[in-house]
């Protein structure tokens, strides 16, 4: 299954209960950048994961 990701949009990780933003999509090679939110006091690393991680919060 596919989702439609933007920038922006709040997603869950498989591997993670934690909400994550999107910072970033490349549909064409199927990855998308996050980060963890709400950020962290010092700010939240970016980090490369597939889109076929990641599932939109429900």
């Amino acid at each position: 299954m596919t989702i439609d990701l933007h920038q922006g949009d709040c997603v869950q990780l498989q591997s993670s209960e934690d909400l994550f933003q999107v910072i970033g999509v490349d549909d064409e090679h199927k990855k998308c950048w996050v980060r963890r939110w709400p950020l962290l006091p010092n700010g939240s690393p970016v980090f490369e994961i597939s889109t076929q991680q990641v599932s939109l919060r429900t």
